[in-house]
């Protein structure tokens, strides 16, 4: 994705990209199973995807959106609509179940295509305007912020 304007040398912005990258795999995977009509299997993915936006959110909302808010915050306000969005879908299947209404599978995949978009509008308008913008304090809030969340991704090697 993003490659322009260096944030991803920051370890932080890295791993949020990173989860970006998974979560845009895994959406892959929506596609063939709902022409299948596989809702099982659609359930099962998208309780991948919220395992993966979890912690990721956390770091986005708790650490990185509240530095940038008094600078953007209709653009912050947004993305956050966004998440909820996102974690109403997603919250229908975090049971184990599969979902029994029918408008779940195409409801999924609206969110999803939503998701792709806001994940393009965090790296190419987020990530950058945190470079720019955050203090070596606010970076420090959002690394800590990072350690209590956790991630659900390895490290990369070395």
């Amino acid at each position: 994705m993003c490659e322009y304007c260096g944030c991803q040398s920051l370890t932080t912005i890295d791993e949020l990209t990173r989860e970006h990258d998974e979560v845009v795999r895994l959406i892959s995977h929506l596609r063939p199973a709902h022409q299948e009509g596989g809702v099982t299997r659609m359930a099962e993915v998208a309780r991948q995807i919220a395992r993966v936006l979890d912690p990721h959110t956390q770091v986005e909302e708790h650490g990185l959106f509240p530095a940038l808010a008094a600078d953007f915050p209709d653009q912050i306000a947004a993305l956050e609509a966004e998440h909820r969005r996102v974690e109403a879908v997603l919250a229908e299947v975090a049971d184990g179940a599969t979902p029994s209404d029918p408008t779940w599978p195409d409801r999924l995949m609206e969110a999803m295509a939503m998701l792709r978009d806001h994940i393009l509008k965090e790296q190419d308008g987020v990530f950058p305007a945190a470079l720019a913008n955050l203090s070596t304090e606010d970076w420090e809030t959002v690394e800590a912020t990072r350690a209590k969340a956790g991630s659900t991704l390895p490290q990369p090697a070395a």
